[in-house]
């Protein structure tokens, strides 16, 4: 009868509560190992050869095209041309209007330090005479009205009267020489003609408005058209496509809903049947790469010899695991009994590319070739493999779609940045006493560019009418309510419920309706009908919107400085206290 023992592993094992015996593994009989060897099965070569050598072929192209918003089914469109080698795909796509437009009471110290910097510019320049004076009173800052002194904060308004005699606005001064020097029929620019200035100094006048211009429009990275095309106001996210140019054909990838702070492969799906023009750029090139496979090593991993130490800095044995943990107990498994069975082939590719596989031979150490299919094309069980791999973009109404496989997307997005301090914060939040959604502009940008908070700055509470017996009850219509808690009204539209944004009165008596002073609650473009929010974007648990600056250093060395938004979990759900038809007072 054949004998059915069996030996898995060879471990050291002693009596006593000593463990000094067993930690020394002492050998006493090398042949004793070496039989041991050979009846635990390490002499038997299952596993054939190991892997020598494995040559992967491909096609790889660079992303060439780019369209802002909400990609319509199957819609074609003209995408913007993009070079992913010269901007992160952050900045392309979160960055918002900055420079500041001419008459408006906003961005006033960007137009203050824009003048500023063209005098210290100027002042660099050997010229017969200063021109300070000249350009101060010809481009001089606009006097606030009445109006606008009510509107702007304390900080704001200081400021204005401190800079607004010693500098030249950069607004007015940035629309004059980009007229001037840029004429709209072409040809050769000139200086402004308003403007005295000597023969002799003409030319350094204008190599100076020449490198001021250049600095304006560089020093933040800005889209081309007016607003911000990838914001969806309406989901609080921003919506774009990429396309790249294969020999197979154009491929559109999609993002619908991207709103952390660094956009990933899986915010990708394979728009199939769409079309940026990206089918007129280059095409992909073809790549083969010849590389020995490495097995795959990670920290704390088991050693696969005897005599090999381990490392100490992970302990599987301290990992909770309870009976209902199936995925994590399969994960130590796997980590432990299967690890070394992995290999890695390290392959290049250009970053901001799209990488079809085409095929895998490996060689192993007995010249033996073997050729590894995708799991896509072994059918069955096998194919549901899903590492990596993009997803079809699923419309409405239909069902879901097989997705594009052999597809790997590396996107050109920054491994960090540097994000300043919000300049807007806005918490969405459920009242479910009062039955709406709020928006709560917490911090707004001020004129100044500055973060204003609206908390500290709300208005007093409403003054007790003239001539009332103090003590005395008092019907209120409706309860007081901050300036900056902006309603969100429910409305039935044909595309489902929405959110609307809506007004207060002033808590003072006046009859005079508050809104919205952010770019938050005041998207640009406005939409049709105003802010119309999914209802289904603001959870219980809330939401948080904010607006900050980003500065980050690209590949080949730019740097980038853009405006953009984030959004993340609110803070639960809030109470306004609105009540209408309260009676205040003495029973």
């Amino acid at each position: 009868m054949a004998s059915v023992t069996t030996w898995m592993r060879l471990e050291p094992r002693v009596r006593n509560v000593d463990m000094n015996a067993g930690l020394q593994a002492r050998i006493y009989d090398p042949l004793w190992l070496l039989a041991r060897q050979w009846q635990v099965g390490e002499f038997q070569g299952e596993d054939n050869g190991s892997p020598a050598m494995a040559r992967w072929r491909g096609e790889s192209a660079r992303l060439t095209r780019y369209y802002p918003g909400t990609l319509a089914d199957k819609a074609p469109v003209v995408g913007q041309t993009y070079d992913s080698g010269a901007m992160p795909l952050e900045t392309l796509v979160e960055r918002e209007r900055v420079r500041p437009e001419a008459g408006k009471p906003e961005k006033m110290r960007f137009a203050a330090e824009a003048g500023q910097h063209f005098l210290r510019m100027l002042d660099q320049q050997a010229l017969s005479r200063s021109y300070r004076d000249l350009f101060k009173s010809e481009y001089p800052f606009p006097p606030l009205t009445d109006a606008d002194r009510a509107a702007l904060d304390a900080d704001s308004l200081s400021f204005i009267d401190l800079v607004a005699s010693r500098v030249p606005d950069g607004r007015l001064l940035y629309a004059a020489m980009s007229a001037a020097l840029r004429p709209a029929g072409g040809g050769a620019g000139a200086l402004p003609p308003n403007l005295s200035i000597a023969a002799a100094d003409v030319a350094e006048a204008l190599m100076t408005a020449q490198a001021w211009l250049q600095w304006v429009e560089t020093l933040v990275s800005e889209p081309g058209g007016g607003g911000d095309p990838a914001w969806l106001a309406e989901r609080m996210e921003y919506g774009f496509s990429v396309a790249a140019h294969l020999t197979s054909g154009e491929k559109v990838l999609t993002a619908q809903e991207y709103f952390s702070r660094r956009p990933d492969w899986h915010d990708f799906n394979v728009n199939d049947g769409a079309s940026l023009r990206a089918g007129d750029d280059a095409a992909g090139v073809a790549v083969t790469r010849t590389v020995i496979p490495a097995p795959v090593s990670y920290r704390g991993m088991p050693a696969s010899r005897f005599w090999e130490f381990e490392d100490a800095q992970v302990d599987f044995g301290a990992i909770g695991a309870g009976p209902e943990d199936l995925a994590r107990m399969l994960l130590i498994e796997f980590a432990i009994s299967y690890g070394n069975d992995w290999f890695v082939l390290p392959i290049e590719l250009d970053v901001g590319s799209l990488t079809r596989a085409a095929s895998l031979v490996v060689t192993n150490t007995f010249g033996e070739r073997t050729l590894i299919h995708s799991a896509s094309d072994l059918g069955g069980q096998y194919a549901a493999w899903r590492m990596f791999q993009l997803s079809a973009t699923r419309q409405p109404g239909q069902a879901s779609a097989v997705p594009d496989a052999n597809l790997f997307f590396l996107p050109p997005t920054l491994p960090k940045s540097l994000e300043g301090r919000p300049i807007e914060d806005v918490l969405f939040l459920r009242d479910e006493m009062a039955n709406m959604a709020w928006g709560v502009e917490r911090v707004t940008e001020s004129a100044t560019e500055r973060p204003l908070n609206r908390f500290e700055g709300r208005q007093a509470a409403t003054p007790a009418p003239a001539g009332q017996t103090p003590g005395a009850a008092v019907y209120r219509l409706s309860t007081d309510l901050p300036d900056y808690w902006v309603p969100l009204l429910p409305a039935q539209t044909s595309a489902g419920l929405r959110l609307r944004r809506g007004k207060t009165l002033r808590i003072d008596g006046a009859l005079e309706l508050v809104g919205a002073r952010g770019k938050i609650l005041n998207p640009d473009p406005p939409g049709p009908g105003g802010l119309a929010i999914c209802e289904e974007e603001i959870p219980r648990e809330g939401v948080r919107v904010t607006r900050s600056y980003q500065l980050a250093r690209w590949q080949d060395g730019s740097t980038h400085l853009w405006l953009g938004r984030r959004k993340e979990v609110g803070r639960g759900e809030g109470s306004s206290g609105l009540r209408f038809d309260s009676l205040d007072g003495k029973d």
